[in-house]
């Protein structure tokens, strides 16, 4: 009997993965070790250059002070050169110098000669030197005049040097000459002395004073003044130069704190780097494999799902990248144009687009990405949003069809622009219901058009009646004449008017054809600029037909100069010639014949919109009427169809407006008024 094969370890054998978990916990204890050992280090090399960072620092500060106190100093003595003559006057305000600076210890006033005339000492503090050793000291001091000499009275600093004391202590201290010139020629100097200690004191705050030691030190590092209340550690030290006229000194700095301890930083580290090594070892050991598998079935079951919802839909969906080659389509999009995704995938000139448009559409995509690099350039970001376009596709079949497109930018996980998303619908049969819809409106416009000639016959006739019967009374008369054979000028003359009159009256007679003939036909709807002037005009004559049979008054109330709007003449003339009639026909009902007017006026309610108003005496509409008054069928008389104020409001809504009435109280009569609205051309004005 053979042995059975020996199976090799599977990648997700339970096995295997246990004899691997030792290994990586040793390596996981390594990398902390390691990561905790480099904070460590990396910590203590932070405070250590955040420590020798912050001694540059307070070196650079003090040496700025201790550069602007000279030059205080030295600009407060400058106004006693000047005060060398009168000397009770010198004197007094050389003692207030001092007292206003404590790093003066000494003034002095000297003739053109470098001899003394003059000296003051600082009430603060014992006289630095008495007059008779002052002697000992003049090299240094004479030095520094010759050099302000030299430099034109400008102030120069001696070197400093070490003044003793009688109880065996002394100061470092520094004498400043300046020289004062007239006409190039020294007439005196005023030297002052100055404690190099007192100056350093002066020039630290309290802080630095308790945290730094500060000190003066000459070329070969002996120390000439200090300041601080501690002394320095020699771990982070510091060194700036300072330059004064005649005068250089080192500033040293030696800060109080010696190198970061191990402890605090350790705890620091160890807390922070076992807390999150803890709640890693905790969120990717134990949760990772479950957590994988879960994202895993939920990333599926959200692909599937996409794909189903994307199946499912009735818009096509399509996919292009920036160079217009197509990355994505679905079922939906290739039932539309008739083609298989891998017909249509990769193309950027698609077999869906008519060879007539091909360069057209291309264009438009060149457009809309130098508009997306444009964005980008001026950092404008995410602006471009959905747009909305209707074009034509071609079928696999050959035929051409009308889709509407809703186009947006496509965007990765990091908000670039990758391409274009499109949603493409087919609007075919829309169309072709908006076409029906459309000619449906139109045939009930010529009907409501032919009622209202209907309504008006009677009217007409009594207007040709009246030419008419003028006409053959002309006409009897002229016969009348030629029969009674007169030929002399007069019956001449008498012949040549009734022929006259004849043509008058009838060319009357057609005008009143024409009126109705122009309103009643058809013709293609086209939005043109009409000035409202010319639309009221339009409607007048029709509109004084009827209202002088009814005994009514007409105001027209029309703005000069007249606006102007867009509108298809021919629906609007309609809708003021309805309301025209509506109004008339209340006030015959139960207006006396004193008190009937109809009022047409035009107004500006906004640049942007221009009110017409029709406005009558009647009865006014009670509320109940109110409330259906624009509903279609719905009639308050007997011979109406109910389509005529419904109609209207088509029409007014058709051009963007509005129309509404409201009832109103005229005195000893109500009365009522109809409202609508169009827009207004540019500027407001008739051309």
């Amino acid at each position: 009997m053979s042995p059975a094969p020996v199976r090799a370890p599977s990648r997700l054998d339970p096995r295997t993965r246990d004899r691997r978990r030792p290994w990586l916990w040793a390596l996981l204890v390594l990398l902390l070790a390691v990561a905790q050992t480099l904070l460590v280090l990396m910590t203590q090399a932070y405070e250590d250059s955040r420590r020798q960072q912050h001694t540059h620092e307070q070196s650079a500060e003090v040496a700025a002070r201790v550069h602007q106190l000279s030059n205080r100093d030295v600009q407060a003595l400058q106004g006693l050169l000047w005060t060398t003559t009168d000397r009770r006057r010198w004197r007094d305000e050389a003692v207030e110098q001092l007292r206003r600076f404590r790093s003066l210890l000494r003034v002095e006033s000297r003739d053109a000669d470098s001899r003394l005339q003059e000296a003051v000492s600082s009430p603060y503090r014992a006289p630095v030197f008495l007059d008779e050793q002052r002697g000992q000291f003049q090299a240094d001091t004479d030095l520094a005049c010759a050099a302000a000499l030299r430099r034109q009275g400008n102030p120069q600093y001696s070197r400093s040097y070490f003044v003793p004391r009688g109880d065996g202590e002394g100061g470092e201290v520094v004498d400043v000459c300046q020289a004062r010139m007239e006409g190039g020629v020294v007439r005196s100097y005023l030297v002052a002395t100055l404690s190099l200690a007192a100056l350093l004191d002066e020039a630290l705050t309290p802080e630095q004073a308790h945290g730094y030691e500060f000190s003066f030190v000459d070329g070969d590092g002996s120390r000439l003044a200090r300041a601080g209340l501690v002394r320095g550690r020699g771990v982070y030290r510091s060194e700036r130069l300072i330059e004064l006229p005649g005068l250089s000194l080192m500033l040293r700095v030696d800060s109080s704190a010696g190198p970061p301890g191990l402890i605090p930083s350790l705890s620091t580290a160890l807390v922070l780097g076992l807390s999150l090594a803890l709640l890693a070892v905790v969120v990717l050991l134990a949760r990772d494999g479950r957590r994988r598998a879960l994202a895993e079935r939920r990333l599926a079951q959200s692909l599937a799902f996409r794909q189903a919802m994307e199946n499912s839909l009735m818009a096509g969906l399509r996919a292009r990248d920036m160079d217009g080659n197509i990355t994505y389509v679905n079922k939906a999009f290739c039932a539309i144009v008739g083609y298989e995704p891998r017909e249509l995938l990769g193309q950027d000139k698609p077999p869906y687009w008519p060879p007539e448009f091909v360069e057209t559409y291309r264009q438009r995509l060149r457009e809309r990405n130098a508009l997306v690099a444009e964005n980008e350039r001026r950092g404008l970001g995410e602006s471009e949003s959905w747009r909305s376009f209707e074009t034509v596709y071609l079928r696999a079949s050959g035929e051409r069809f009308p889709v509407m497109i809703y186009e947006a930018p496509l965007r990765d996980a990091d908000g670039s622009q990758t391409g274009w998303m499109s949603a493409v619908l087919d609007i075919t049969e829309q169309q072709r219901m908006e076409e029906f819809s459309r000619a449906q409106a139109d045939r009930l416009q010529a009907s409501a058009r032919l009622a209202a000639v209907g309504e008006m016959a009677s009217l007409i006739s009594h207007e040709i009646n009246q030419p008419l019967a003028a006409i053959a009374s002309y006409a009897a008369a002229a016969r009348n004449l030629l029969a009674d054979g007169h030929e002399d000028a007069q019956s001449q003359e008498m012949l040549r008017r009734t022929a006259e009159r004849i043509a008058e009256q009838a060319e009357r007679a057609g005008r009143v054809i024409k009126s109705v003939h122009d309103f009643v036909r058809r013709r293609e709807r086209a939005h043109e600029i009409v000035p409202a002037a010319e639309l009221i005009e339009a409607v007048l004559p029709l509109v004084r037909m009827q209202a002088r049979k009814g005994g009514i008054r007409i105001s027209v109330e029309v703005p000069d100069p007249s606006p102007a709007v867009h509108c298809d003449r021919t629906l609007v003339e309609q809708v003021l010639l309805n309301l025209a009639r509506n109004a008339i026909q209340a006030m015959e009902g139960g207006t006396p014949p004193g008190q009937r007017q109809l009022v047409l006026g035009v107004s500006m309610a906004t640049p942007r919109w221009v009110v017409f108003t029709v406005t009558d005496s009647g009865p006014g509409i009670p509320p109940e009427v109110g409330r259906k008054l624009f509903t279609p069928f719905f009639t308050t008389r007997t011979e109406g169809m109910g389509l005529g104020l419904s109609l209207c409001r088509t029409v007014v809504e058709q051009h963007g407006g509005a129309m509404d009435f409201r009832s109103h109280d005229l005195g000893q009569a109500s009365g009522c008024e109809f409202r609508f609205t169009l827009p207004a051309t540019t500027g407001g004005n008739a051309p």
